[in-house]
């Protein structure tokens, strides 16, 4: 579909800056995805459409962007009319965007933007859209994606109320619909999962904590380096901007509560001003700067997994030849 070299792709990190991240996971042989990125209030449709020139400028290698569709994400319905437009204006990004990614919110919003269906007849580009629930995935199919994205409560960032894992949910999903394009996302950061993925019927995989702990992932050295040393028991579930969120145990961590359900948290929304939601979308920007106690810290369970930080190359290599192995030991079990 994509023409990439290796199954992996970088999984979406909002509101924080991923350009060099994605060129290095490109350049690798994998997808790369830059963020919908809003730090600082500057404006998120320059952003992205920066971040896009940033990357066709260092890899002439395929690339995808995330825009997260939320009701209570303001520039949404922009972003889903603008950057289609801006990207099917410009050859050399029309060429290598071809990954689509649309998250926390509704699969319609984007491919009902007359810009994006301009996009869609004049480039390759394809939609997926973040399901962390059955019942999710069974309205990105009816809403006629390309692909799922599905994603278990061991990520981190937003997950679903249901916290059902991607080993279950993976499963679901492969049952139900076995012809639908997947990449398997939460809990991924070595070559045997990669390998779990892919018997299981994924196409592919997405990371995010892996990455962070990258040499060239624009993450504060502070934040990076909270994971070699972690365990997968360091991280908590509690209440993000979209629902349930999964963060590293840190003093700000310990301060939220868990809201157990999605009436609870639109009662709670209906409470917030601008300045709630500023002040909340700043405890991930003081994360990502470096003050991991005061802020909110996105790390995933698979933490656990990572013991030390590396060049993006190195560690899509020792993946791809871990799964390898895995997959040619599970084969000769088949008789």
């Amino acid at each position: 579909m994509f023409g990439i070299k290796h199954p992996i792709l970088s999984a979406p990190m909002g509101p924080f800056y991923t350009t060099e991240l994605t060129i290095a996971v490109s350049e690798a042989g994998g997808m790369g995805v830059l963020s919908h990125t809003n730090l600082g209030g500057k404006s998120s449709i320059d952003e992205m459409m920066n971040n896009m020139k940033a990357v066709v400028e260092h890899t002439d290698k395929p690339f995808g962007f995330n825009i997260r569709t939320s009701r209570m994400q303001m520039d949404a319905r922009t972003l889903c009319r603008k950057i289609p437009d801006f990207i099917r204006k410009n050859q050399k990004i029309r060429d290598q965007c071809l990954y689509a990614l649309t998250s926390a919110g509704s699969p319609k919003m984007l491919p009902q933007s007359r810009s994006y269906q301009k996009l869609r007849e004049q480039s390759d580009i394809k939609q997926f859209h973040v399901a962390p629930a059955l019942w999710l995935a069974d309205k990105c199919v009816a809403a006629d994606v390309d692909g799922l994205v599905i994603t278990g409560t061991e990520g981190g960032g937003h997950q679903s109320y249901e916290e059902i894992s991607t080993l279950v949910l993976l499963q679901q999903v492969e049952q139900k619909y076995p012809d639908v394009p997947t990449v398997a996302c939460g809990g991924y950061a070595t070559g045997a999962g990669l390998a779990s993925a892919l018997t299981m019927g994924a196409d592919a995989v997405a990371m995010g904590s892996r990455f962070i702990a990258s040499k060239e992932s624009e993450f504060h050295e502070k934040y990076k380096n909270i994971v070699p040393p972690a365990t997968a028991r360091d991280t908590v579930l509690t209440t993000g901007v979209f629902g349930p969120i999964r963060l590293w145990k840190n003093k700000y961590a310990e301060s939220q509560k868990l809201v157990g359900s999605k009436e609870e948290k639109m009662a709670m929304e209906a409470e917030l001003d601008i300045h709630d939601l500023a002040k909340l979308n700043k405890k991930y920007e003081i994360a990502y700067e470096g003050n991991i106690d005061d802020g909110a810290v996105l790390l995933g369970q698979s933490i656990g997994l990572v013991d030390q930080i590396k060049s993006v190359s190195d560690i899509m290599e020792e993946i791809m030849s871990d799964a390898e192995k895995y997959m040619k030991n599970a084969a000769t079990m088949v008789k």
